[in-house]
């Protein structure tokens, strides 16, 4: 399998296991922090070339913490890349 392969299985995974597991207004929350925070992680990925807590020797920034982001849906945590 290939690497981006595999970092797909897992995110279909990881969905696939907030849907057993939680009421709707859970999982909407869940699947809105999910997708917001996959896309970050994508978005930093292909500005420097490793992902989030990866590290390269080009690499100086790392992720810079924790942030609340108030939605319709509730409450949703975030870890905001630099």
């Amino acid at each position: 399998m290939e690497p981006g392969n595999a970092s797909i299985v897992d995110d279909m995974m990881t969905l696939r296991t907030l849907l057993e597991k939680r009421s709707d207004a859970d999982l909407l929350r869940e699947m809105i922090g999910f997708t917001a925070q996959r896309l970050m992680e994508l978005q930093v990925q292909g500005l420097t070339g490793t992902g989030c807590g990866e590290r390269s020797p080009d690499r100086i920034n790392q992720c810079n913490g924790d942030r609340v982001w108030e939605t319709r849906a509730g409450t949703v945590e975030l870890k905001i890349p630099k």
